[in-house]
């Protein structure tokens, strides 16, 4: 579970609405018809700019911001340079077994290329195909909550603009201006908000995951080359560390390194 996530959405909220009763003015921002026209107007829209596919499955992307995801990084470097002192010690054929019981689909393909006697340009072609595919992917899920990000506060402006015609069809009540004025004003918060506090940070989340995923990915890349290269262990270490945080790299350097 991140809890950051968590902090972000309801600590985010919460400010606002504690601003608003600190100023005499929290019910005033509640309006149903003004939640359907900017949250349900703005995503019917999807429909038109994505296949219904990504639309409806926006919901389970946007769920992935509160969870945390471990990718590993220093159990890479363990293993990459486990996996290149064996085939130093007993040659590239040696690791046909070790990555039968890999449970990373990406770096046991990878191997099982190494193995086969692949060419290193051949492995590192569809390699980083692979990983450029997978971003592809990514990208597109984090543009469909920008294009929802986007269209909030148009439709916010939308309502505000409907709550004024009207106001102005009833300018005979002049008792009735303030409050239509105020309604009218609440959709372009809620616009807004769906940017400013919902889908623009959820993007920047999902964003920052898929930075980490590609990183590892490139481990595994770089990882994979060197032991088809049949480089000195160190060598691959020395490579992987460079992944790693100051932090973390403290943490495994001398095991990774050690002579």
């Amino acid at each position: 579970m991140d809890i950051a996530s968590f902090i972000g959405v309801v600590g985010g909220l919460g400010v606002v609405f504690f601003g608003a009763f600190m100023g005499g003015s929290l019910n005033g921002l509640i309006d149903i018809p003004s939640v359907f026209i900017t949250v349900g107007g703005s995503y019917m829209c999807l429909f038109l700019t994505y296949p219904l596919s990504y639309v409806i499955g926006i919901f389970s992307v946007m769920g992935r911001v509160f969870k945390t995801y471990d990718y590993g990084e220093k159990t890479l470097v363990q293993r990459l340079v486990a996996f290149s002192e064996k085939a130093r010690r007993e040659g590239i054929l040696a690791l046909e077994e070790e990555i039968q019981d890999l449970d990373d689909e990406f770096m046991r393909n990878g191997l099982r290329l190494v193995v086969d006697g692949t060419d290193g340009e051949i492995i590192r072609t569809l390699m980083e195909n692979e990983l450029s595919q997978m971003e592809a992917r990514h990208m597109t899920w984090i543009s469909v909550v920008n294009a929802w990000a986007t269209l909030g506060p148009g439709f916010g402006m939308l309502g505000t603009v409907i709550g004024l015609i009207g106001m102005l069809n009833n300018l005979e009540d002049k008792s009735s201006l303030g409050p239509n004025m105020a309604v009218a004003l609440v959709t372009t918060l809620y616009g807004s908000l769906l940017q400013n506090w919902l889908f623009v940070p959820i993007a920047g989340k999902l964003g920052y995951q898929n930075s980490l995923e590609v990183k590892s990915k490139e481990m595994v890349i770089e990882g994979v080359l060197t032991i088809q290269a049949g480089d000195n262990p160190r060598i691959l270490a020395q490579k992987m560390l460079t992944y790693l945080s100051p932090k973390d790299r403290k943490v495994i350097e001398e095991e990774v390194l050690k002579d």
